[in-house]
């Protein structure tokens, strides 16, 4: 109980001082990369629901979080809706209808197949996106929106910012809810043993389905937060790097932890735009780096703190409650005595 209090706590901590950031006067570059961290550790902790939860690794990720971009982008030009949740909802209802599809046909397969089946489906999306120029624009995307005012608020940098935010919160604590829900504990049997779930009755490819399903709605959702960012969308935004991207951010910051997600974006996206602004050989050495997390890391940034650190440090809280009790011990003795 102590161990999960204390993890409360941290991440109570951790998100205030996200929140307070802006206004300690953090400068606006930063507040726009936190902003993409926050929107990015959506959709990686989506995809931490299928590799780490579920040990299903899709690389059809990308195009559920471009068609929730192009989602909001057209409902938003063509269709003059202002509304963030009527935007943000219609961005996580196409994403998972597609995913309904893709899930059709991408889950008959199993390992190797299933990640070559949902590349290629990811690239007929891409294909789509920059062939059908009549509805998403082509090469060129779609621009010609803004974001509308954030309740009372106006739509300005800092506000998004603490929009993204508190977006990343709600999604996050549902997916946690979900992970640790009696659906989540399934998913976490048919990952370590398929087998034996399959002979205790349950049906591993619904479980399988539906997790496919929840990871896009939630990556449908991040697109759509991800274009009223850039006022843009465009084939770039499911593009198969960027399915690539967040899988990296997963394996870097931890498969499985739901949280380590989130630091691989801090990571991946702070390091990407110093690196890049120092050297063009910026992919180089952002490649050198995650070789070598792997290698010497492979359950991740966030897997070594709980495996290694908190350990340690409850090891250490332990140690000084015994102290404190014994203290307090010693010190009632001589009145006791009297």
């Amino acid at each position: 109980m102590r161990r999960y209090g204390l993890r409360l706590s941290l991440v109570l901590a951790g998100v205030a001082i996200l929140a307070a950031l802006p206004t300690l006067g953090l400068p606006p570059y930063y507040v726009s990369l936190f902003t993409q961290v926050f929107i990015l550790g959506i959709a990686a902790a989506a995809l931490d629901l299928l590799v780490g939860q579920t040990g299903v690794v899709s690389f059809a990720h990308a195009s559920f979080f471009g068609v929730g971009a192009y989602t909001v982008a057209i409902l938003c030009t063509r269709y003059n809706v202002s509304s963030y949740v009527i935007t943000l909802l219609a961005a996580a209802a196409m994403a998972t209808a597609v995913a309904a599809l893709f899930g059709l046909v991408a889950l008959r397969a199993e390992g190797v197949g299933f990640l070559i089946i949902t590349l290629a489906l990811n690239q007929i999306v891409w294909g789509l996106a920059y062939q059908w120029v009549a509805v998403t624009g082509g090469e060129n995307g779609i621009t010609g929106f803004f974001r509308p005012p954030i309740g009372p608020f106006a739509a300005s940098n800092v506000n998004y910012y603490l929009y993204a935010l508190a977006a990343m919160l709600v999604s996050v604590a549902v997916m946690w809810v979900i992970s640790h829900s009696p659906f989540g504990l399934v998913l976490l049997g048919i990952r370590e043993r398929p087998r034996r779930m399959r002979a205790l009755g349950y049906n591993i490819w619904s479980y399988q389905y539906a997790a496919f399903l929840l990871a896009a709605l939630f990556a449908g959702l991040a697109g759509g937060l991800f274009a009223y960012y850039n006022a843009f969308a465009s084939p770039a935004d499911l593009a198969l790097p960027l399915s690539t991207q967040m899988l990296i951010m997963v394996i870097l910051g931890g498969a499985g932890t739901l949280f380590g997600p989130l630091l691989g974006a801090a990571i991946l996206i702070f390091l990407s735009n110093t690196f890049s602004s120092l050297t063009e050989r910026w992919p180089t050495i952002l490649g050198i780096v995650y070789v070598a997390i792997v290698m010497y890391a492979p359950e991740g940034l966030l897997g070594i703190a709980q495996k290694r650190l908190l350990p340690s440090l409850n090891t250490w809280l332990r140690l000084r409650q015994r102290r404190e009790v014994s203290a307090a011990k010693q010190s009632e003795s001589p009145g006791d005595a009297a």
